[in-house]
């Protein structure tokens, strides 16, 4: 019992031992921390410090740059100020200068005035003076002294008239067969004139007797509704179509063909054949329409003028096919335009275009340029190329140079050798009139046309006509068969004057 009193009595003894231990450990850890933060927080006040005065110092350094940057900026604003100043008394001077210089100007405008005005009326006075004297008035007074002149300086005057010509006609004359050699060097299209009759070979001679029919009733057919004449005649196998149409010309050959390779031929079978050959015909009329365009290279054409263009591929002009003599233009157009740096799209559409009336021109009254004025017109066309086309025969004034270019290939295409044929009639008859217009002059002695109408040559009495006469003689009468008569290309007019001294020996 004791022990366990002893035992107890020393564990609660302990514990109050370590108790007491413990208080005082936790007092001398806790007195070691204080210590400690005391510590800490001294060191945090010595470097607030520090770094207040490092901040104070660099806070005094700025304030000193930037007081200088300061004087600094200042200076130089005070250094443009009087620049500026000096500048604005330098502008102020010029000016003063320049107002001054303008009233001096001014004035001496006005004194110019002035004297040009006194000037005039002195010259005036003098002009009415001299018409008093002279009795004429200044028109009168200067033809009078052109006629001396002219007098005084006659062989001077044609020599020099004569010189001059003939230096620019050389060298137009030059520039425009470069241009033209150059353009034709560029195209040159064969020619085959058309004719009025179509040949179709035939297997036998048995077919002409079946083509005939009974009584003629199957050829009479074939040509009323064809419209043109089929020829049977001695020739073996061979039928020849004749007819000034080609489009019709054309029909019939293709509804014979067609009779000839089915082998039935009676009315019935001829209508269908004939009413085919019409839809075929449309069809070779549309594809030459595109083919042409497609040659030429000019899009955006309506279907309906393409239509127009493929029909001039069955109508001739003086035996020339039409649409070949219309791609030959505006090939030669374009050529031409390119040459002269104008636009080769307008030249060309006018070019190809220029004849569209004429695949009309039998079922509309009119002429073909009027004809196709209407068409173009129609089908909304530009203004320049309806211009353009319009003037190619001269029926209307050239407006542009595409006009001109529309012309000169038309000529050059229609007077090549082979392109045209024409009736012996017409040609006496372009002579005649020719040397009618020639004679029409009173001076003129005789005259005679050569070369096939493109000179004339003409003589003058040498008494009544001079050689300055002469000159002006020869620009009468191109300019009267510029006016009077229509001929493809130009017609050279010679005038000679020939004198003749005759003495005799006695």
């Amino acid at each position: 019992m004791n022990i366990i009193i002893i035992v107890a009595g020393t564990s609660v003894a302990g514990i109050v031992i370590g108790y007491f231990t413990r208080i005082i450990l936790a007092r001398n850890q806790i007195d070691s921390a204080e210590a400690k933060v005391s510590r800490m927080l001294e060191d945090a006040k010595i470097r607030s410090k520090e770094q207040l005065l490092n901040s104070k110092d660099k806070a005094v350094r700025i304030l000193e740059e930037v007081k200088k940057e300061e004087k600094k900026r200042r200076d130089e604003v005070r250094n443009l100020e009087r620049r500026l100043e000096t500048k604005e008394q330098k502008i102020d001077r010029v000016f003063a200068h320049s107002e001054k210089e303008k009233r001096a100007l001014k004035g001496k405008a006005q004194d110019i005035k002035k004297i040009r005005e006194e000037v005039l009326n002195v010259k005036q006075q003098q002009v009415e003076r001299l018409e008093k004297i002279a009795c004429m008035n200044k028109d009168e007074a200067r033809k009078v002294l052109l006629k001396i002149t002219e007098k005084e300086n006659k062989d001077e005057l044609i020599k020099k008239i004569t010189e001059l010509e003939k230096e620019k006609k050389e060298e137009l004359e030059c520039k425009a067969k470069d241009m033209m050699a150059v353009a034709m060097q560029r195209y040159a299209g064969s020619h085959a004139a058309d004719t009025t009759t179509t040949t179709i070979t035939i297997p036998s001679d048995e077919l002409k007797g079946r083509i005939i029919g009974r009584e003629g009733r199957n050829i009479k057919t074939l040509e009323r509704l064809t419209g043109a004449e089929i020829i049977v005649d001695d020739t073996p196998e061979a039928i020849v179509i004749s007819g000034f149409d080609a489009m019709r010309r054309e029909t019939a050959k293709i509804a014979l063909e067609r009779l000839i390779e089915d082998g039935r031929i009676h009315p019935a079978r001829i209508e269908e054949a004939v009413q085919k050959a019409k839809e075929e015909l449309n069809q070779k009329i549309k594809e030459a329409g595109e083919a042409a365009v497609y040659d030429v290279g000019i899009p955006g054409l309506d279907p309906h003028l393409i239509q127009l263009l493929g029909r001039m591929k069955y109508r001739t002009s003086y035996g020339q096919n039409v649409l070949l003599h219309s791609l030959e233009v505006a090939h030669l157009s374009g050529m031409l335009a390119s040459e002269l740096g104008l636009d080769v799209l307008v030249a060309k559409k006018a070019g190809l275009l220029h004849d569209i009336g004429k695949s009309v021109d039998h079922e509309i009254k009119g002429t073909h340029v009027e004809i196709g004025m209407s068409i173009l017109k129609k089908f909304n066309q530009p203004p320049e190329v309806i211009n353009a086309m319009k003037s190619h025969h001269e029926d209307y004034p050239f407006e542009s140079n595409y006009g001109l270019i529309i012309a000169a290939a038309d000529a050059l295409s229609a007077s090549r050798p082979g392109a045209r044929k024409d009736t012996l009639e017409n040609y006496l008859k372009r002579l005649t009139e020719l040397e009618e217009v020639a004679m029409s002059f009173g001076e003129v002695d005789k005259c005679y046309a050569i070369q096939a109408g493109r000179e004339v040559r003409v003589f003058v009495n040498p008494e009544k006509v001079d050689d300055l006469e002469a000159i002006k003689l020869a620009k009468k009468i191109a300019l009267k068969i510029e006016d009077k008569l229509n001929y493809p290309g130009e017609i050279k007019v010679n005038v000679l004057r020939e004198t003749r001294s005759i003495e005799y020996a006695r």
